[in-house]
């Protein structure tokens, strides 16, 4: 019995389509919020079977105040996602700080360092 192939980048696709919902979403229905407003999504995976998508943020704000205030509002989120998604489940959703670019800044300073 030959196994039933699946689609390696469903799970990319379905993290990518929540990313871009979840951005409107907040441009939208959050615009008046201070800490919310500054929020880009840089990035998402899907974990799970597509149960779960974790979506990476960056704020210039305070982090631990937007992580806060973020965590706060996903359930409002994820309420205004079943309307838009096509799916018949909506995956749970998860908001994390993406430190990357401190962590490029970081290296940089240390590689201009060493000449000195």
């Amino acid at each position: 019995m030959m196994k039933k192939s699946t689609n390696s980048n469903r799970g990319e696709k379905i993290a990518s389509k929540v990313q871009t919902l979840v951005a409107q979403i907040l441009q939208r229905d959050f615009a008046d919020d201070a800490l919310v407003s500054g929020v880009s999504l840089v990035g998402a995976e899907s974990h799970g079977g597509m149960q779960f998508v974790k979506l990476f943020f960056y704020s210039r704000d305070n982090v631990d105040a937007t992580q806060k205030r973020l965590d706060e509002i996903t359930k409002m989120v994820r309420f205004e996602l079943a309307k838009k998604i096509d799916q018949k489940y909506v995956p749970e959703i998860r908001f994390v700080y993406d430190d990357t670019l401190e962590r490029a800044n970081r290296i940089e300073e240390l590689l201009n360092n060493i000449d000195k």
